[in-house]
């Protein structure tokens, strides 16, 4: 007999007692998953400090060399993310079969993609060149990407799989997978860069390479885990995985697609804003990057609630139930404002200690300290406006309402978002300020959007 759990069924109880096993069943999956994003971002520090060693040329390659890399990754990364709203509403449905198929089609495309996403960082330097970058500075980009271009594959199915996991509501393995990988990257990129044990010393190359080890290490361990591990192995997941289920593989595209021109689009903004930045002053440029990292790791915590959101909405909608799709919905959007709310009023009330500890308690320092915190001043309202547009998103895509969400991100990050950021600091003398009230702006234009989508879709769904 095959060991399979069953998926969860709502209480029979009042309302109360719903809106508290959502708070609970949302609580359980969100933790994890921002501890695992956290994780993440762990690794991706770790690398640049370990980089750091090698000179600030090498900091500046890597930094260009992910540039090119996460538009490429990106792209892919929405249509793998998929994977985590049809094998939930699956789940809710108690479909194992389309359980299945949903993992097959996620790893195949996660292979398929891979391949032509692989030629931009491939020909990184051509593109840094084009884009007017120093000769040195492309050549050493390339060195690292010629290194991290092979780990696309490894990562994107190691998304998919978590996926199935966190659909399942066993979020704790990608965590103690991340967690597990964290210290096992930081030596890898240690030898690699530096030749220790006799090989030879590959800096940047190294560092890239290191990465992709670990990126195929972790695939492999949620392989693994999937295949063999209880409660995965009761369902099979692994069973043919060479047949592919064209409808299901078609059906995903249409779904992950939007999500990946979303993510490009607040990409694209944000990318664009350090451009603004750069044309302000040097002190702007340096303190949106250090302010925009702290927003960087906020963003880990709504990131994480709004994958879980997609997980909780895509159960209740599988099961075919619109009272448990609106509550699982809400409920996200009241823990990530909580969560955020807290964690931003930490940051307005440390801004000035967090740009100290970059830039250090020097009289040369302090106006880019004074500016730093002033961004993160302003930030506070678009913290809040970025944690709601993630977690609407995130349920919007347990009902697959993506197409929308695409439209929303041109309106709201484009329409209003950038020509506010460009506008205010060039035309009004806020400076830096403005590139920010215009990021915030943006985002509660999106975020307002999604919001008013939601409940348009849930009424429909009540009748």
């Amino acid at each position: 007999m095959l060991d399979i759990v069953q998926p969860q069924q709502p209480p029979p109880a009042g309302a109360q007692s719903h809106l508290a096993q959502e708070f609970v069943q949302t609580l359980r999956l969100a933790v994890p998953m921002m501890l695992t994003q956290l994780g993440q971002m762990a690794m991706m520090t770790t690398d640049l400090a370990l980089i750091g060693r090698l000179g600030e040329d090498s900091v500046a390659a890597a930094a260009l060399a992910h540039t090119v890399y996460f538009v490429s990754f990106t792209f892919g990364l929405g249509l793998v993310v998929a994977v985590s709203p049809l094998a939930a509403q699956a789940f809710g449905a108690g479909d194992v079969g389309r359980m299945r198929r949903s993992l097959r089609v996620g790893l195949w495309i996660s292979l398929v993609i891979s391949l032509p996403m692989m030629a931009s960082p491939l020909y990184g330097a051509q593109i840094l060149l084009a884009l007017g970058q120093a000769p040195h500075s492309a050549a050493l980009a390339q060195h690292y990407l010629n290194g991290l271009a092979w780990g696309i594959a490894p990562a994107l199915g190691f998304v998919a799989l978590r996926g199935l996991m966190s659909a399942m509501n066993r979020p704790q393995s990608p965590l103690w997978i991340t967690l597990a990988a964290i210290p096992a990257n930081a030596a890898l990129v240690y030898v690699l860069i530096h030749g220790l044990f006799g090989l030879p010393e590959l800096r940047l190359l190294g560092a890239g390479l290191a990465t992709t080890l670990v990126n195929l290490g972790t695939f492999v361990a949620a392989l693994a885990i999937v295949g063999w591990r209880k409660p995965f192995a009761g369902y099979r997941p692994l069973a043919h995985l060479w047949r592919i289920d064209w409808p299901l593989l078609r059906e995903l595209v249409a779904l992950g697609a939007p999500i990946s021109f979303a993510m490009l689009m607040e990409y694209g903004l944000f990318s664009s804003a350090a451009l603004l930045m750069g044309l302000i002053s040097t002190t702007a440029l340096a303190a949106h990057q250090i302010a925009l990292q702290v927003t960087a790791v906020l963003f880990m915590v709504p990131l994480g609630i709004g994958m879980a959101a997609t997980v909780r909405v895509g159960h209740a909608f599988g099961r075919s139930d619109p009272a448990g799709v609106r509550r699982a919905g809400i409920v996200a959007a009241v823990l990530g404002i909580a969560f955020v709310a807290s964690l931003t009023i930490a940051i307005i009330l440390g801004r000035y200690e967090l740009g100290r500890l970059f830039f250090g308690n020097s009289e040369a320092s302090a106006p880019t300290v004074a500016l730093t915190a002033t961004l993160l001043l302003v930030g506070a309202t678009f913290f809040i406006a970025d944690a709601l547009q993630t977690i609407m998103g995130g349920a919007l895509r347990g009902i697959n309402d993506t197409g929308m969400t695409l439209v929303f991100a041109v309106i709201g990050y484009w329409c209003v978002g950038f020509p506010v950021a460009w506008m205010l600091p060039f035309h009004t003398g806020l400076g830096a300020v403005g590139v920010w009230v215009g990021l915030s702006i943006g985002s509660f234009v999106y975020a307002g959007l999604l919001i008013l989508r939601f409940r348009m879709l849930t009424r429909k769904l009540l009748g």
